[in-house]
């Protein structure tokens, strides 16, 4: 059965996909440079919808253990209190950055089912690293086109690419779901 987490998973990375769209909509030939922030957007979009899964799974998954295990007790209050201090300070989530805190919560290495098709462990944690350095980059160095200076000569983020990102991560959000199912 579906998680809570990847149902709003999926509900907020539909936010992506309308903004690739409306990039689609509003592309002419040539198109205008502003129109690329689209594209950007939609990058940090998913990626902030990847983080918001994740942290909404830790909770859920915590709270199920809670719920089994006395709910009330003390040991339960500061698992819980910890891991909403620690959510406080999970940011950006790299493959980095996500196995430590589900290994601390959950003692799973939940980058061991990011499998599917021919995606292997070890290539989506390299991909869910390349695109946090991107998303950080997009959103902290901007790449926006500069006024009366050359385009650069690729842009930030292709379309192509962000069909591509998206359908990752959309994978590695079920495959993640379908591991802890199996897990707990």
């Amino acid at each position: 059965m579906p998680s809570r987490a990847i149902q709003t998973f999926e509900h907020a990375i539909q936010d992506a996909i309308d903004l690739l769209n409306h990039f689609d909509a509003l592309n002419s030939n040539p198109p205008p440079p502003q129109i690329e922030v689209l594209k950007r957007a939609c990058l940090v979009m998913a990626m902030a919808a990847l983080e918001t899964y994740f942290e909404d799974c830790l909770v859920e998954v915590t709270d199920a253990i809670c719920a089994k295990n006395n709910s009330e007790s003390m040991l339960a209050s500061f698992f819980k209190k910890s891991l909403a201090n620690d959510l406080k300070i999970f940011h950006t989530p790299s493959a980095d950055r996500v196995r430590p805190i589900f290994t601390k919560y959950l003692d799973i290495d939940i980058t061991e089912g990011w499998l599917w098709n021919n995606v292997e462990p070890a290539s989506a944690r390299a991909e869910l690293n390349r695109l946090a350095k991107k998303r950080g980059d997009l959103a902290h160095r901007s790449w926006r086109p500069v006024d009366g200076q050359p385009q650069p000569q690729k842009h930030a983020v292709t379309r192509d690419d962000l069909r591509k990102h998206i359908h990752f991560l959309r994978q590695l959000a079920q495959a993640t779901d379908s591991y802890l199912e199996a897990k707990l």
